[in-house]
């Protein structure tokens, strides 16, 4: 049996994502925040925060493409 998901449900399930990237995004901003305001900030956790902030950054646009084209979908 096949079960087909609505246009509707598509894009619940794409924000759903979005959301929880945009969560740990804003956390990761948080721990950046928190890294900077050290005397002496470690360089290597600055460095990884902000490639996973890349990282999460380039998820979130894969999403919104998606979304897009979830959403040019006929039902």
């Amino acid at each position: 049996m096949t079960v087909l998901l609505t246009k509707e449900e598509k894009a619940q399930i794409i924000l759903s994502h979005k959301k929880s990237l945009t969560y740990s995004r804003y956390n990761m901003e948080i721990d950046l925040l928190q890294e900077n305001a050290k005397a002496t900030p470690d360089t290597s956790v600055l460095s990884t925060l902000n490639e996973r902030m890349e990282d999460i950054d380039e998820q979130l646009s894969a999403l919104d493409a998606e979304l897009t084209a979830v959403n040019a979908l006929e039902e």
